[in-house]
Order: C-alpha cells, then sequence, then structure tokens
C-alpha cells in the first residue's frame, strides 16, 4: 500500500514545513496549474541531482527553474526586448522560457544539463508562487513522476509513483491545465516552440513575432523533448475508431458511447480534455490493459500539445 503520510494541506503551517525541506536540500512536491512539480532548492548541485535520481531522469535532460516574480528570474536570466514583452503579458501562467544564463549564475549547471541557457517561469498557481516565496530560492521542479512515466495531476498520483522519495507532498487539489507548460527559444527575435503545452501558438501570434515550432530531431534544449515520454505501463494506440479485446479505451467527444471506459471530454472541449489527460491515463493504466486506445484528437489549439504527449506517450519505449 501507498504511504500517503506525507501528503499535506495546504495551510500556512505545511507550506513553511516545505519551505524549510526545499532550504534543506529535500525533495518537495507541490501543486502549480499545469501538473505537480517535483521541486528542489536549485542552487544546490545535490539537491538537484535527487531529483535526476528520484525520477530515474536522463541528466541530459534539462530541468525547469520555477521563480515567484519576474524580478527574482532577472538575477538568473538575461531577458531581451522579445522576453519582456512576453513576461508582461504571459506570466504567472504555463509559459517557460529559455534565456541565457546570467554571468556568475547561481543555479547548478545540472540544472541546465551544462547549456548556457535556462528554462524558468512563473507559476499561475499562487499556492506554488507563496511556497516560492516562502522558501526564498528558486526550485527545480519537473513533474512529480518517475522519467517518462504519465505526469502526475494529483498529490495522489505523486503518492503513488514517488512514495517516499519525496518529503512531502502538498495537497492542491486537481490542476487547472493539466499539461505541462508550453516551453519556448527567443532567440533571433523569434519564437521557437521547444514544446507545445498550456499557451498555444494562436496565443503567441499576437505579439506579431515569427513563431516556429522545433525541429523533431532538434538537440534537447529544454524538458519534454525526449521522444518516448509521458508514457504509461502499457503501449497506446492512437486515432482508435474501435476497441479490441483487452484494450482500454479513451475517447473524445460523442459516439464511442458504448465502448469507452473514459471519455476526455463528451462535449469536445479540448481545454476540458487537456485538463483530463494525465489523470484519465492514470486511471487507465490501473486497469492493467494491454493497449490504451485514443480517438482522434483535433491538432489545433491546445489539441496540439494533447496530440504531442499522445504521440510520445505511443513511442517505442527507449
Amino acid at each position: 500500500m501507498t504511504d500517503n503520510s506525507m501528503i499535506l494541506p495546504i495551510n500556512q503551517e505545511n507550506i513553511a514545513l516545505a519551505a524549510r525541506a526545499l532550504r534543506s536540500g529535500a525533495l518537495v512536491s507541490f501543486p502549480t496549474e499545469t501538473v505537480y512539480g517535483l521541486g528542489a532548492d536549485a542552487t544546490k548541485g545535490n539537491a538537484v541531482a535527487n531529483i535526476f535520481e528520484a525520477k530515474g531522469r536522463p541528466s541530459f535532460n534539462p530541468l525547469i527553474v520555477h521563480v515567484p516574480d519576474i524580478e527574482t528570474a532577472k538575477r538568473y536570466v538575461t531577458f531581451n526586448k522579445l522576453a519582456e514583452e512576453l513576461a508582461v503579458k504571459l506570466w504567472p501562467g504555463p509559459i517557460t522560457m529559455v534565456l541565457p544564463r546570467v554571468e556568475d549564475c547561481s543555479i547548478s549547471e545540472l540544472a541546465s544539463a551544462g547549456l548556457p541557457t535556462l528554462a524558468i517561469r512563473i507559476p499561475a498557481n499562487p499556492l506554488a508562487r507563496t511556497l516560492l516565496k516562502e522558501a526564498g530560492i528558486p526550485v527545480a521542479a519537473p513533474s512529480a513522476n518517475l522519467s517518462g512515466k504519465i505526469s502526475p495531476t494529483e498529490a495522489q498520483h505523486v503518492a503513488d509513483d514517488l512514495g517516499d522519495k519525496v518529503a512531502c507532498i502538498l495537497d492542491g487539489g486537481s490542476c487547472a491545465v493539466g499539461l505541462e507548460s508550453t516551453v519556448i527559444s527567443l532567440a533571433d527575435n523569434k519564437i521557437t516552440i521547444l514544446r507545445p503545452g498550456g499557451i498555444s501558438r494562436e496565443d503567441l501570434l499576437p505579439f506579431g513575432y515569427p513563431v516556429e515550432e522545433a525541429e523533431a530531431d532538434a538537440e534537447i534544449s529544454s524538458p519534454g523533448m525526449l521522444l518516448s515520454h509521458y508514457a504509461p505501463g502499457c503501449s497506446v494506440r492512437l486515432n482508435a475508431m474501435q476497441k479490441n479485446d483487452g484494450e482500454a479505451f479513451l475517447s473524445f467527444g460523442s459516439g464511442f458511447e458504448e465502448i469507452e471506459d473514459l471519455n476526455l471530454s463528451a462535449e469536445g472541449d479540448l481545454k476540458e480534455a487537456a485538463a483530463n489527460l494525465f489523470s484519465a491515463l492514470h486511471k487507465l493504466d490501473k486497469m492493467k490493459p494491454t493497449v490504451i486506445a485514443v480517438t482522434p484528437i483535433p491538432n489545433e489549439g491546445i489539441g496540439i500539445a494533447i496530440n504531442d504527449r499522445l504521440n510520445r506517450a505511443a513511442a517505442p519505449k527507449e
């Protein structure tokens, strides 16, 4: 049985406890608007190494550093004009910017996999920002799950996956967005989407800068670029229109009521589907099917991010 004693309700006392744990070098899981993060003091190499060890994460895969405000972010990364514009409009929110590290940056190089850049964001979840302010340190925090597995959108998902590898889990309920942040590079005065997420390409176009997507075989320069990622224990079959023996069936919209096990959004709402995606995969994976079959998802807006996660979940495991 999973030990749930480390799951703590969010109150000032438990936030203070979690902040002390972070400052001591321990791992703490906390909710953001995207998914639950596995946090550690980003300035301590040993603490950051604990993240990789707990997740079984390849050390060439960079981490996102979370800070409470723009002023704090500027201590660690250099902002160009484009970054300034986006930060004012989109932070706090589900978007991560990959920016050059400042000279003598105190963030552990392990957090950025030895790259001269750093992935950084300000979470929209006010409880997450309260924890960051209380801790008084930048917090490296990938999703709080074993590397390559389904991302957690509830505290129980973290407990089931990581158990006593974390000092505590702050329970903030279900995550509102349910997909990881969009990760963008801002080099050469253009926006390059390295990982689609809670902010869509259409959300970025009004800023008036070119918006491109990273090539599929691009070098890993941000989190979420590994081919096989976000995967349940079984295989995933995409664009399914029928249910085969031994399969669990995940649908979207209407027309599959007789065979579906779960529906991401009966109304065909892509934002609702995004918020439900990882939770649904967790539930279906617990059924121990041979395959999770998923109906087609419209590849538009946040549906692009949903399909990105599903394609990675369905990719051959390395």
